[in-house]
């Protein structure tokens, strides 16, 4: 007689507890899954998937001290096959390539956790990657685009911050003219009409955080 085969084991990251029990209890009604840890942010994530070693990991992006992105690259460094599901509500292009780049094999929209989650789980544990349409359109949207530079990135975070040029000068020990020129970039690359709509892009596409 044989044996049945092991169970997926799924640690679970997220800061919001009533989201991890939701999940919990899919996963629980589910004999193909195990969940053998969970964790409220990423330094959390890091010990539980050294204490467990799941087979995929289920990670948050947002979430306080240490990010989901790079928790992930933490973890890669330490385990090169670990596998991750990202968990989030954000759509932007360019958090997306970052989690990719950490390490993320699939992408999920928090609100399409009931539906998608447990064959999400599954198909990434099977060795595959899964992106939802509507965030693959997303990335196609912008792959001609441009990219900031990390300095064009630093100037527009400031800027986001309320801080004028002369402010965003002395913080990055630069002159005001240059200050200036980052910011033509910025909106000459966002297809930004002034600095607000700027800030909004940036923050939309996750560019930068507030």
């Amino acid at each position: 007689m044989t044996s049945a085969p092991k169970p997926i084991r799924i640690a679970l990251v997220d800061d919001h507890p009533i989201l991890r029990q939701g999940i919990a209890a899919l996963i629980s009604d589910q004999p193909d899954l195990q969940l053998v840890g969970q964790a409220s942010n990423g330094l959390e994530a890091i010990e539980q998937f050294r204490l467990h070693r799941p087979d995929v990991m289920l990670m948050d992006l947002q979430m306080p001290g240490m990010n989901g992105i790079d928790a992930m690259s933490a973890i890669r460094g330490e385990f090169p096959d670990a596998r991750f599901v990202v968990l989030t509500t954000y759509t932007g292009d360019v958090q997306i390539v970052r989690a990719l780049k950490a390490g993320a094999r699939a992408y999920l929209l928090k609100s399409l956790l009931h539906r998608e989650l447990l064959d999400t789980i599954r198909s990434v544990h099977a060795g595959n990657k899964r992106i939802p349409p509507e965030i693959a359109a997303e990335l196609a949207d912008h792959a001609a685009d441009d990219q900031l530079t990390p300095r064009e990135i630093e100037v527009l975070r400031l800027v986001a911050a309320g801080n004028a040029n002369k402010i965003v000068a002395d913080r990055l020990s630069i002159t005001e003219e240059t200050v200036k020129a980052h910011v033509k970039n910025i909106l000459s690359k966002l297809d930004a009409n002034d600095r607000t709509h700027a800030v909004t892009i940036g923050l939309k596409r996750g560019i930068i955080e507030l």
